[in-house]
């Protein structure tokens, strides 16, 4: 196994193939989850699991709050582990049976009233977020530590979501088969063995993560553990401040289209059985778009990559809206072009929350890499059940009911939550990011001057 620290290590280093890949793959594993959540938690809880659309929209909401809390705490821990391992990689290996016995417990329906069901989903949910959040927050931290290069840390982190898009591939195309095939008749059970298997390749990978890579960059060792000074830190960090609000806003964008896409092809355009091919090709896109980020930040500063991209997502998702039922093709080339434009989002977005971590550290002297992250991640998943109470509260409002044909009105509501909605947000998202002030220039003369630093105090 691998230490912290070795002699040789340089921050600034290249790293490997092998490592880039051993980091990647972890995020194929998130996506057995987070894929999961997006796209099925809803419609499992309002047809398989019976409950009202309403109050599975307040009890998402409210349980995401709750979690989205617990990410700046879990930062705080991460950044004051001391192993021989490191701070960060150890949670790879002791949060990842726990994972997977609570996304078992989620998707099981409980043999209990409405209300009994009802409490049953907040608990499960909460558990299995909380056990997400002991794995993720460390992972993403883990990236800004294993170089300092900016350009190393783009490629590392669209390995990352290259395997994350992959992981949802996954998910979109074979999860509905094979719920079918483990069930038998029995959607129930179906779900709660697809998650079981689920768990079990997720907790390969995070493993997998833990033996490839190595933590390279540490805290300035005259750093006193401070907390409060951490979250100041950071509201002080403008750039980390746009950053919080982009993650929150973009979340929207990706959770919404991602939670709508099955009730549109169930009620909208009636063709249920096209499901796995309009979300796998949107998942396909979406990692072919992560996979250019590097090439395209060759030539296009990170700031500007993102407002483009993002309003193309704008105009993509409300020309959608436009598109008949019947011009199935037509509709598959919109989705996908909106995955490829969406796609470079999660790289540039954490490549840049690294850039935030080093910006504190030049500015302050101290760093403080986990809560930089988990903080960015309490934005996230704030955005991201947002956008999941949004839908279920306009399927109620619109008069939805489950396993039935929807009325003109909910038909609407559903058209609109994966195409207008999602691109009037996403045209906030290209504004938002206007106001990033860390450029190439001010990101190279923020790492020579740690460089030197380090140096020094080697």
């Amino acid at each position: 196994m691998q230490h912290q620290h070795s002699g040789g290590d340089r921050p600034r280093t290249r790293l490997s193939l092998g490592e880039k890949a051993g980091y990647g793959i972890g995020d194929f594993g998130f996506n057995l989850y987070w894929a999961n959540i997006a796209a099925f938690l809803l419609i499992f809880y309002t047809d398989v699991m019976g409950l009202a659309a309403a109050a599975v929209g307040t009890m998402i909401l409210v349980t995401r709050l709750i979690d989205a809390a617990t990410d700046p705490l879990m930062g705080a821990i991460a950044d004051r582990t001391r192993s021989r391992f490191g701070r960060f990689r150890p949670y790879l290996l002791w949060g990842a049976l726990p994972l997977a016995f609570a996304g078992v417990l989620t998707w099981t329906v409980p043999d209990l009233g409405d209300t009994g069901k009802l409490v049953w989903a907040y608990l499960t949910f909460s558990l299995m977020m909380l056990a997400y959040t002991v794995l993720s927050t460390p992972y993403s931290a883990l990236s800004a530590v294993m170089t300092s290069d900016s350009q190393q840390r783009t490629t590392l982190i669209s390995f990352r979501f290259i395997a994350a898009f992959a992981g949802t591939t996954v998910v979109n195309a074979f999860t509905l088969d094979l719920v079918r095939w483990f069930g038998g008749g029995d959607e129930a059970l179906g779900w709660q063995l697809t998650l079981g298997l689920y768990g079990v390749v997720a907790s390969l990978m995070f493993a997998t993560v833990f033996f490839s890579t190595r933590e390279r960059i540490a805290p300035p060792p005259q750093q006193r553990s401070d907390v409060r000074q951490d979250l100041r830190d950071l509201l002080d960090n403008r750039p980390w401040m746009v950053l919080f609000v982009l993650a929150l806003v973009i979340m929207v964008t990706i959770v919404m289209r991602s939670g709508a896409t099955v009730y549109y092809l169930k009620y909208y355009l009636e063709r249920p059985e096209l499901t796995g091919w309009f979300l796998g090709s949107y998942s396909l896109a979406l990692a072919a778009g992560a996979a250019l980020t590097p090439v395209m930040t060759r030539f296009v500063d990170k700031k500007r990559l993102m407002m483009w991209l993002m309003a193309a997502v704008g105009v993509l998702s409300c020309a959608m809206f436009l598109v008949p039922r019947d011009a199935i093709w037509l509709l598959f080339v919109c989705n996908t072009l909106v995955g490829l434009a969406l796609g470079p989002k999660s790289p540039l977005a954490f490549s840049m929350y690294a850039d935030c971590a080093d910006y504190t550290e030049w500015k302050t002297g101290r760093r403080a890499t986990a809560m930089t992250f988990s903080a960015a991640t309490f934005s996230q998943k704030l955005g991201g059940a947002l956008a999941a109470a949004l839908i279920a509260w306009v399927l109620a409002a619109m008069g939805y009911v489950a396993n039935e044909a929807q009325s003109d009105a909910s038909q609407l509501g559903i058209a609109l939550l994966l195409t207008v909605i999602p691109g009037v947000v996403a045209f906030a998202a290209a504004l938002v990011m206007r106001a990033y002030p860390l450029d190439e220039a001010v990101m190279a003369e923020v790492q020579d001057a740690l460089d030197a630093r380090r140096a020094e105090r080697a």
